[in-house]
């Protein structure tokens, strides 16, 4: 094989192509002169080359340049060689050309016997570009035909043969054909051998237009030439094996493109090449296995071409192809298969084909479970071209799904299609399909392929992949079996599993399926959790069903969803019922398993975890859908209609009940619906309405009755229960009966109010009570016996705050408006506050919309209420009451700040039982509760009780603490009391957004100041906040972002002085307090320190902020100098202690940043500052007093370009001249001995000069130096002073 490579590589390089021949007699006459010539060039060019080959032998970098001259030596040596020989007539010369083409033509005169052939398109038929490779093999073929022309017409074609032999002679059969077209031939079945780049593209191309256009090649020429040339010996392995058989393979097929052997056919019926040629590729296939595939696509080529008789007498007759037939169903051949269904497809009728096809035939049959089980394993063995699909699918694909079925569920929608007569056939086609499609997807897919291998699960998922296209959205639950999801499950619920991608990928080819038309994304939801028990998303740990959910955007597509979500809760046949038995999807091999543990939720059972997911669902659809106001109502008008049929009633005649006036018929289960989805029913829609509460809150309040939800569900609960067959699902005791009816009976009163008052601004207030009263009559239901006394209440807040006659005469209980009647917002306050605690987030946010509306009429008494909620505790105070009261004063300060180690307390965490909700509050999601478990002496903090029962009476109270007393029988009755304290942590937190909203609504008023005071208070105090991080971070970031930052704050003749000093004190008291230990405790944990510390530093903050708001308030409302110099006197005992004490932790910067911000303080504590920079008991101290005059001095000079304030601040510099050059005198005679002190000594007098130059004052300055003074200050502040004495001096010139 190396020796015919080296052959044919030597015959393409040398270009000898025989084209022109001339007479003898001009031949010999220019032979003599020629033949001297060329071999005086061949002596020259072998004395170059040796010349140049012993160069080259002495240096590596002429190597390339040597072979290239052996090479041209070789040809001019066969050149000779042929001119030498007497028998050539002419004398042949190769031109190579610039551009690489190689033409060969005569060098003698007269007219050519043959056309030029251009060898150099042979190049161009191996590059990558497939336009250049059909431009080639067309140039090829023309000009081939040309030559074959010229020399069919010429009468001695031995005058143009090539005596020089370069190849040996054969008995080939091509002795009829031009030399040029010869050699073309051979090279062109070498070619198809090569694998460079596209060789065997290009070359095949060549070959098979050659052949076809060619009509003197003949048939039986080619089937000998390419095994020949292409011959595989016994030494021939490896990759040059591979290239022969691939390069077989290729000519064959080109032999079969080109329609030679359909035209023999048709030139005589008995042509035997189609059989041989059909053997050929047989033989071809059995040598390997990656053949068979292109092989039988070759011979279908063929088939496709040929006349039906010629199929039938050639092809089906031959015994090898009868013989591979027979035995592919034991091998597991799909070739076999794909050719025999093809042939089938082709002929239409019956063959011999061993067990591949049924006899008779028909589609029916051939996917009968019979047939299919005896097919399956040549489909198994199709894996082996993975991760490319075998050809068979798609053939199987196109029989199971026709291109011309419609798709009847993409118009349908949720009104049944009634079948007439003229649809009769075409139901037997959907029948016919789906009964096809159902029992190959059990044998083949099912049955075969997923219980085996990770190549064959693999290839269940390309082979559903195949049939998604033109699937029907109704078929879809039989390719998307149980079986099939349950292994999506357990694949996705591994990621480290192989076949995880494979899964993604199919999950990701689903939904791009779904895009645009809701029919199959109704169907793909439906389905997944049909199989899944509605836990899909939660196995898989993906948001695949939910994405797709959200992702509805017409009202006809939610519609029909929602229709499939009510029959499939409905129908209890419908949830899956097979096990998740590893067995069904994975082999022994397998890694993957059905990793989610099975859930247990109470009396709910497998079949209700898919109602749950139904009833949890349908919410969600008009929550995400963007529709108009109208398409959205209705919309959630059948959703609601349905929750509250399932939820609230049912039916005691059957499952079915009509109702007459709504022109409806209304469906329950079979079986008795569980009290567990009964409440959550009711959940859901509470949900649903604050849903569509919010979404009225952009536009304001509805005021048609057709799109308001509250008013469409009150009239539907009250239809339905008047009809007699129809009643609530729970029974009612009296107390809640009563108080539903008085429910009922408001909110329809109150509608009409709403009504009547338009747009006016009362109407947000009726809307947001009567919503508030819908959320309270299923709260009823929901809790029986917990809410009837807040309903009374609510109903008769209800009739004093909307008081018209109707309101006020409808009521058979109203109270006497006496003098100890409570306030109606007290009584609102307390209504709403007992519904707090154990409300759900929908309850909560239509409390909230009522708090908003009314908290501007809030009492203060109202607003304690609030505020003593926040700073109740569960646990007592750590210190016993002593009648030392400095030394409980220090205890106290030392638990205000919690900077004292716990005593032996263990800590756990226990996580925060607040709602699952979407809506739920950002302050309740995720807090964590810390609950120390040491008993700890009961006492109360006096702080906590300052003013917290302040005006309230005994009635108040009780109404107000009903909850709180709850909480402290629980905390008596259960160890540790850990739910009581999560129940009041939650608490306290919804209390903080009611209080949060107050703040919005209102943020200047005086109420401010109290809301401040008790926040802070609770937020310092650790038992208040112990136990719960969040709550900590809930206090201090309305603290930041409702009052410190709020735009607004506190202003007007209506705050007072008494309200803010006792704040600055208590807040500067704080600002200076210390870090430290707990006097009993020894060696803490590092655990604990870092906490005492991170507290300290947070309460620290606190303080200072406080002090820069309180300051911002006071300045702002121009109090008298008589209260502003109480200011004054609090900052100067603050100073005192801060210079005097080393207990205080004030920070000098903080101290800078008040005079900075407020000049009116600093400047007023200058003399102070100045005396204490010469009396402070540490240098450290006497450098911080001087940075503070250095701000102050700031402040001054930053004045100075005010001409208003100028003369102030200059007065004020003036009177301050004697302690200034006191101050100067003092540092300078006694400068610190530290080098770093020194230097802000002398920066600090520097400036101090620079101010007195500003304001012009240095001849006072000076005057009042001694000449001691005068001396001292020369030689310690040098040039400064110096420069100082100068302006004196030029002051006085002028």
């Amino acid at each position: 094989m190396s020796n015919k490579k080296r052959e044919s590589s030597s015959v393409g390089q040398s270009g000898v192509v025989r084209n022109e021949v001339q007479n003898s007699d001009t031949d010999n006459a220019g032979a003599g002169p020629s033949s001297k010539k060329m071999k005086k060039e061949k002596r020259v060019n072998i004395v170059e080359s040796s010349d140049d080959e012993d160069d080259g032998k002495s240096s590596e970098m002429h190597h390339m340049e040597n072979t290239k001259r052996r090479r041209m030596l070789n040809k001019a040596r066969q050149q000779a060689k042929a001119l030498r020989n007497p028998s050539v007539p002419s004398k042949l010369e190769v031109e190579f050309k610039s551009g690489g083409d190689e033409v060969a033509r005569t060098s003698g005169g007269g007219n050519p016997l043959l056309p030029e052939f251009h060898i150099g398109v042979f190049k161009d038929l191996a590059v990558a570009d497939a336009s250049i490779r059909k431009a080639a093999a067309n140039s090829l073929v023309t000009e081939l035909k040309e030559v074959q022309s010229a020399y069919d017409k010429l009468e001695n074609k031995d005058d143009v043969e090539d005596k020089s032999k370069l190849e040996a002679e054969k008995d080939d059969g091509l002795n009829n054909l031009a030399p040029s077209l010869r050699y073309a031939l051979r090279r062109l079945i070498r070619g198809v051998s090569s694998s460079r780049e596209c060789a065997r593209q290009g070359f095949a191309l060549g070959l098979s237009i050659l052949v076809g256009s060619v009509s003197s090649i003949k048939l039986e020429s080619l089937l000998k030439l390419i095994p020949t040339l292409l011959d595989l010996s016994s030494s021939t392995k490896g990759q040059e094996a591979r290239d022969c058989l691939l390069g077989r393979l290729f000519s064959y097929g080109a032999l079969a493109r080109s329609g030679k052997l359909t035209q023999a056919w048709i030139l005589d019926n008995n042509s035997p090449h189609i059989k041989e040629f059909t053997n050929c590729l047989l033989a071809l296939a059995v040598k390997k296995q990656y053949l068979r595939e292109p092989a039988v696509s070759v011979i279908l080529e063929l088939v496709d071409q040929l006349p039906v008789e010629a199929v039938l007498n050639h092809v089906l007759k031959l015994p090898e192809l009868e013989e591979w037939f027979d035995g592919a169903t034991k091998t597991g051949n799909p070739d076999a298969l794909l050719l025999a269904l093809k042939i089938r497809e082709k002929v239409n009728v019956d063959f011999k084909c061993g067990k591949l096809l049924p006899s008779p035939y028909s589609k029916r049959d051939f996917f009968s479970a019979d047939h299919l089980n005896n097919i399956a394993n040549c489909l198994k063995e199709s894996t082996f071209c993975q991760p490319r699909v075998h050809s068979v699918w798609p053939v199987l694909a196109s029989y199971l799904l026709p291109d011309v079925l419609p798709d009847a569920d993409s118009v349908s929608g949720l009104l049944s299609v009634k079948k007439h007569k003229k649809s009769r056939k075409l139901g037997s086609a959907e029948d016919d399909l789906e009964k096809n499609l159902k029992s190959f997807c059990e044998v083949i897919i099912e049955g075969s392929l997923l219980p085996s291998s990770h190549d064959r699960k693999r290839l269940a998922f390309d082979v559903l992949l195949l049939l998604l296209p033109k699937l029907p959205a109704s078929c879809l639950h039989i390719v998307l079996s149980g079986k099939i999801v349950q292994c999506l499950m357990d694949v996705l619920s591994t990621k480290d599993s192989w076949l995880y991608k494979v899964a993604q990928h199919f999950l990701k080819e689903l939904t791009e399926w779904v895009v645009h038309d809701d029919a199959r994304r109704v169907e793909v939801i439906v389905t997944l959790q049909k199989h899944s028990n509605g836990k899909f998303d939660s196995i898989t740990r993906l948001k695949t069903v939910k994405d797709l959910i959200i992702d509805f955007k017409t009202e006809s597509g939610c519609l029909l969803f929602i229709q499939n979500l009510m029959n499939m809760f409905l129908d209890e046949g419908s949830s899956s019922e097979e096990p998740s038995d590893q067995s069904q999807t994975t082999d022994d091999n397998s890694e993957i398993g059905f990793t989610e543990s099975k859930e247990t939720a109470g009396s709910l059972g497998t079949s209700e975890f898919l109602k749950t997911w139904i009833i949890e669902c349908l919410p969600s659809v008009s929550k995400h859908v963007k529709l108009d106001q109208d398409a959205r109502f209705r919309v959630q008008k059948e959703i609601l209609k349905f929750l509250a049929v399932q939820g609230l009633f049912s039916s005691s005649l059957g499952t079915e009940v009509t109702s007459f006036e709504l022109h409806e018929k209304f469906r329950w289960p079979k079986s008795a619906i569980p009290n567990a989805l009964c409440q959550m029913c009711i959940e859901q829609l509470q949900l649903l309405l604050a849903n569509a509460q919010k979404g009225e809150g952009a536009n304001g309040p509805t005021i048609a009755e057709t799109n308001d939800l509250g008013s469409y569900f009150m009239r539907f609960v009250g239809i339905l229960n008047n009809i007699p067959s129809v009643s609530l699902s729970r029974a009612l005791n009296v107390d809640d009966e009563k108080a539903f009816k008085k429910l009922q009976a408001m909110e329809s009163q109150l509608s009409k109010e709403e009504r009547n008052c338009g747009l006016a601004p009362n109407a947000s207030k009726l809307h947001a009570m009567r919503y508030l009263l819908i959320q309270l009559l299923l709260q009823i239901l929901l809790r029986p016996g917990e809410c009837f006394e807040a309903a009374s209440e609510l109903v008769m807040c209800c009739k004093k705050a909307f008081g018209s006659s109707d309101l006020l005469a409808s009521s058979e209980e109203d109270e006497s408006d006496g003098e100890d009647a409570p306030e109606l917002m007290d009584v609102l306050v307390d209504t709403l506050l007992s519904l707090l605690p154990q409300s759900s987030a929908p309850m909560r946010s239509a409390i909230e919309q009522v708090f908003k509306y009314f908290c501007v009429d809030i009492t203060d008494d109202g607003l304690l209420r609030m505020l003593r909620v926040i700073k109740k505790d569960l646990k007592p105070a750590r210190h016993q009451k002593t009648d030392d009261k400095e030394d409980d004063d220090d205890d106290a300060e030392d638990d205000l700040l919690g900077v004292e180690e716990a005593e032996e307390s263990d800590e756990a965490e226990t996580g925060e039982t607040a709602d699952s909700e979407e809506q739920t509050d950002d302050s309740e999601a995720g807090a964590k509760v810390s609950v120390v478990s040491a008993e700890l002496p009961e006492a109360s903090d006096d702080d906590d009780n300052e003013d917290s029962d302040e005006g309230m009476d005994d009635d108040a109270m009780f109404r107000m603490d009903t909850y709180l007393a709850q909480i402290f029988r629980e905390k008596k009755n259960q160890a540790g009391g850990e739910t009581a304290h999560s129940q009041l942590v939650l608490f306290k937190l919804r209390v903080l957004s009611l209080l949060e909203i107050y703040l919005h609504e209102n943020p200047g008023k005086p109420q401010v100041l109290k809301v401040f005071s008790n926040l802070a208070q609770a937020y310092t105090n650790p038992q208040t906040t112990e136990g719960s991080e969040q709550l900590g971070q809930r206090i201090w970031g309305i603290i930041q972002k409702k009052i410190f930052k709020a735009k607004e704050y506190p202003r007007g003749d209506s705050v007072e002085f008494a309200m803010l000093e006792p704040l600055l004190e208590k807040y500067l008291k704080l600002a200076a307090k210390p870090f430290k230990r707990k006097k009993g405790a020894s060696n803490p944990s590092k655990k604990k320190q870092s906490a005492s510390w991170t507290r300290y530093k947070i309460v620290n903050s606190l303080a200072r902020s406080s002090i820069f708001w309180i300051l911002k308030i006071i300045h702002a409302r121009n109090f008298p100098e008589s209260e502003l110099q109480r200011v004054h006197d609090i900052f100067q005992n603050a100073l005192v202690a801060y210079f005097d004490s080393k207990k205080s932790q004030m920070k000098c910067e903080f101290l800078k940043e008040i005079f900075k911000r407020q000049p009116w303080i600093g400047q007023h504590l200058f003399g102070f500052l100045l005396e204490k920079c010469c009396s402070a008991k540490s240098q450290f101290r006497q450098v911080e007093a001087l940075e503070l005059v250095t701000e102050i001095l700031k402040t001054l000079h930053a004045s100075n370009g005010d001409e208003s304030a100028k003369k102030p601040s200059s007065e004020m510099l003036k009177s301050h001249i004697p302690k200034l050059s006191h101050l100067i005198k003092y540092l300078v005679t006694n400068m610190p001995e530290k080098q770093s002190r020194r230097a802000d000594v002398r920066k600090f007098c520097g400036k101090v000069l620079n101010i007195i130059v500003t304001f012009n004052m240095t001849a006072s300055f000076l005057k009042s130096l001694e000449p001691d003074d005068y001396a001292a200050c020369k030689s310690q502040l040098g040039e400064v002073f110096l420069a100082l004495t100068k302006k004196r001096e030029e002051e006085e010139e002028e």
